[in-house]
């Protein structure tokens, strides 16, 4: 029999963008948030100004609870959301696991593979609770959603991942409502691949306008890069279908041409010709792509995939190559059939 949830308390991990959006949305469907930060600042501040500085115009709601607590974040929870940088899942999971509960329904909404193991975010936060002898019920939050445009209620759609269908469907059933679309899907590991390699992409496609090209270039790259994503995924066993679908090509549409997308601004700037390092602080906010560049190196290599959008970016961004240059290097490369 299909378990269904009702309203209830959720513990949101993380106050970035995505995660207060998430907040905020779930606080005014009827359920009661409270939201952890490692930052002393964010947990002060929110609460009395009720404001995110990078969320303009979205007003947090007086019932959102802030709290650098994680036992109180986590503990008695109908669901626990990860919504930290990628960088931080796996430190934050390794503090959170003490307070979560065994068989506790998670949602991750971070975007990323880790270097080295290459696990994805869903498998990191299984990881961390096996460490200390739990499981849970994890699905994988991914597709095309800018926060900026869910703080404001504009329809949205997403996709809830999970090898289990049921989990899948509870997690569905939480967030969906008359802003946002929520689908199901069991390819896990495709959906999450697409959530970190459409970021790398992203940069190539901000590289490139930054580098003075067009349309006509962008699109090029936004279809040929999900072709690059979707060959790796299916040499990784993902279902082809995935990246055709919202967490693929639908994610990567968006991040690759969105004016609220931290990785095309990020590319744009290294475009011009400014030095990774600057582009990202000029930006200001987690630039996810060049977190993913690793990660998508080392699986190129591990898979035999060819991946020259990727391998661009990561000559532009870890190795000082003029982004112009580069641009040149991938017109000339040896003629192919569109569907190799």
């Amino acid at each position: 029999m299909e378990e269904k949830m009702g309203k209830g308390r959720i513990g949101v991990l993380g106050a970035g963008t995505w995660g207060m959006a998430l907040a905020r949305m779930l606080c005014l469907d009827g359920y009661e948030v409270t939201v952890w930060s490692a930052l002393a600042r964010e947990v002060e501040e929110y609460p009395r100004t009720r404001k995110h500085p990078n969320l303009p115009g979205m007003e947090i709601p007086e019932q959102i609870r802030f709290t650098a607590d994680l036992e109180e974040a986590c503990s008695g929870r109908m669901l626990i959301l990860f919504a930290v940088p990628s960088v931080f899942v796996r430190q934050t999971a390794a503090a959170a696991a003490p307070f979560i509960p065994e068989g506790q329904l998670i949602a991750d909404a971070a975007k990323g593979i880790e270097p080295g193991t290459h696990m994805t975010m869903t498998g990191i936060i299984a990881d961390e609770l096996a460490k200390v002898g739990k499981s849970a019920r994890v699905a994988a939050l991914s597709g095309p959603t800018h926060a900026e445009e869910v703080a404001k209620d504009m329809m949205t759609t997403i996709v809830s991942a999970s090898e289990d269908p049921v989990t899948a469907r509870l997690v569905q059933d939480v967030f969906m409502n008359r802003h946002m679309r929520v689908y199901t899907n069991t390819d896990v590991l495709g959906v999450e691949l697409c959530g970190a390699m459409k970021n790398v992409i992203a940069l190539a496609a901000g590289i490139s306008t930054g580098a003075g090209n067009g349309d006509n270039a962008k699109a090029a790259i936004i279809t040929r890069g999900i072709h690059e994503i979707g060959r790796l995924g299916t040499a990784m066993g993902c279902m082809e279908q995935t990246f055709s679908g919202l967490a693929g090509i639908g994610d990567l549409i968006v991040t690759a041409t969105s004016v609220h997308s931290r990785n095309n601004r990020c590319g744009f700037l290294m475009g011009q010709g400014m030095a990774p390092q600057d582009a990202i602080r000029e930006v200001g906010m987690v630039v996810e792509g060049i977190n993913a560049l690793p990660a998508a190196m080392e699986l190129s290599a591990q898979y035999k995939v060819d991946m020259p959008l990727a391998q661009a970016v990561d000559q532009i961004v870890n190795h000082g190559a003029a982004p112009v240059e580069i641009g040149r290097m991938l017109m000339a490369r040896d003629r192919k059939d569109e569907l190799e």
